[in-house]
């Protein structure tokens, strides 16, 4: 309490040192630092950004990397008695980074232990506040320069995971200091998850442009309370209306009942979906229709499945199987398949990762050429 009280009432650019000094004074910490998982979740950026402050840490291979992948504190010996105390600064499964403490080990009782875990969510959910007011956490992201196409494609993003009872979400999108098309956006209510996975068309600022105006039309839409198919149609026709078809944008729209797995379902255009369901890895192929704004006034007819509890979801863009190998062949629904497999003991908000640099592998060289988007979707039900 004594510090979420000092966290509730410091500057946006000051929570650290506010929480630095409840640590000292209820756990005689000797130090405290915020790392930041930056947008490719590979470092843990720390805060403030350097050269004033520590070095990063990798994300895998380090003791607070160890915390932020498993989500639970790490407590790792320090010299002169002390210990190093990794706790994941997380906010509703949205995993944002670390906070390190260090401490006499003689303070550190399991009471103590849950508090300073405790303390760790406060602090992510006050730096969430924070960024209204201040570029100092999203600065800390970033351990190289975004493009202006992928500053706006991360500002339109809901985070990189999330989790309820019912089920867990985690998203990726490469490159993360390059994209500029794809996206994926969700909300979620007292009895729906929508979830919208896109796949932008063209080339830097132009194809920012189009998938902002695109994901907001939805967004407009679906705040106002209508039906799936009637949100793709009020998008297509606000894409049709700016561009006249002369640029338009693929979506792959979901509805899911929380409570009976019921799921509503428009395809429009090329983003894909796999289930892995008992040990087994199928595409689910929908009905396809046109994408949005290639035409004027075009019709949208939802369709229906449902998913049980147990199911893992995987929706990819063109950017994952279409992507080539030196060689030329397509990395396709078997490697595919065989990369959901081998992911399967993952928690979802680690499976886009981990495909992704399996991806990288196939391709043969670092960079991509296109946008490469994973979404996975673990359904536990209601």
């Amino acid at each position: 309490m004594t510090a979420e009280r000092a966290l509730r009432t410091a500057a946006p650019d000051e929570l650290l040192d506010a929480l630095r000094r409840v640590l000292a004074k209820e756990y005689a910490a000797r130090s405290a630092e915020l790392f930041m998982a930056d947008y490719g979740m590979t470092v843990l950026q720390p805060v403030p950004v350097p050269p004033h402050s520590v070095e990063p840490l990798a994300v895998h291979g380090s003791a607070a990397g160890r915390a932020f992948g498993a989500q639970e504190p790490f407590v790792e010996p320090a010299p002169e008695g002390l210990v190093r105390v990794h706790l994941p600064v997380s906010v509703r499964g949205d995993r944002l980074g670390v906070l390190s403490v260090t401490l006499p080990e003689d303070a550190l009782t399991p009471d103590g232990l849950a508090e300073l875990a405790e303390t760790a969510e406060v602090l992510a959910h006050e730096v969430v506040v924070a960024g209204r007011d201040t570029d100092l956490y999203l600065r800390a992201r970033r351990k190289d320069r975004l493009t202006l196409a992928a500053e706006m494609q991360w500002q339109l993003l809901p985070g990189g995971s999330c989790a309820r009872p019912e089920y867990e979400l985690g998203a990726q999108l490469e490159p993360a200091y390059g994209i500029f098309g794809d996206n994926f956006d969700w909300s979620a209510t007292a009895d729906h998850l929508m979830l919208y996975v896109t796949n932008g068309m063209g080339e830097g600022i132009e194809a920012s442009l189009l998938t902002n105006l695109a994901i907001n039309a939805l967004r407009n839409a679906r705040r106002a309370g209508i039906s799936l198919a009637d949100q793709a149609a009020l998008a297509d026709q606000a894409v049709y209306a700016h561009y006249r078809g002369r640029c338009y944008l693929s979506v792959l729209m979901f509805d899911f009942e929380l409570a009976t797995g019921r799921v509503t379902v428009v395809d429009a255009g090329s983003p894909q979906m796999l289930r892995l369901r008992g040990g087994t890895v199928e595409r689910v192929a929908f009905d396809a229709q046109l994408p949005l704004g290639m035409f004027e006034e075009t019709d949208y007819v939802a369709q229906e499945f449902h998913v049980r509890p147990g199911d893992r979801l995987v929706f990819v863009s063109d950017g994952v199987y279409a992507v080539a190998d030196p060689q030329g062949e397509a990395y396709g629904d078997t490697a595919l398949a065989r990369a959901i497999q081998s992911t399967r003991l993952l928690p979802a908000a680690d499976v886009p990762r981990a495909i992704l640099r399996e991806l990288s592998g196939h391709r043969g060289r670092p960079a991509p050429d296109d946008d490469a988007l994973v979404v996975c979707l673990d359904w536990h039900g209601r």
